[in-house]
């Protein structure tokens, strides 16, 4: 398959790549990540652990692998608005921690919102300017208190 646009040609700033690395044990990372989220006004709904599902299942072998799902329900809810429900496909707001050695664990984010921009998903342009710049925002500040 041959893809429409080139992907080492995206600036990580187009779809909103944030990232960092907290010195400490993976559950302690999970609980400082999701304490981050929910005090700038995010919910996390949705969490789950792929490396457990995975080493249970087909025995992985995987390192800590923990997604938490992020959503501040009414920048959600504008957001289905402006892009005719699609946005749904790709909610919540994952924000994941993996453990890379035993003492350090890496978080990472993309904005779903940024992306839906860049798949074309948005129908009313000016609403989601609005959208991403609150969502970066919150995000932005988040990251700042994983610090």
């Amino acid at each position: 398959m041959t893809l429409p646009i080139d992907p080492t040609e995206i600036d990580p700033d187009d779809f909103g790549e944030a990232q960092t690395t907290l010195q400490m044990d993976h559950e302690e990372a999970v609980e400082r990540v999701r304490e981050a989220f929910t005090d700038v006004g995010m919910g996390i709904p949705v969490e789950f652990s792929p490396s457990e599902m995975l080493n249970e299942k087909v025995d992985a072998d995987r390192d800590p692998y923990y997604v938490l799902g992020a959503c501040n329900p009414a920048i959600a809810d504008r957001a289905l608005d402006a892009t005719d429900n699609r946005l749904g496909a790709l909610m919540p707001c994952n924000v994941v921690v993996w453990e890379q050695e035993p003492g350090v664990q890496r978080v990472y984010h993309v904005s779903i919102m940024r992306i839906a921009r860049l798949l074309g998903m948005v129908s009313d342009e000016e609403a989601m300017d609005g959208i991403v710049a609150e969502t970066g925002e919150l995000v932005d500040e988040a990251f700042a208190n994983l610090d």
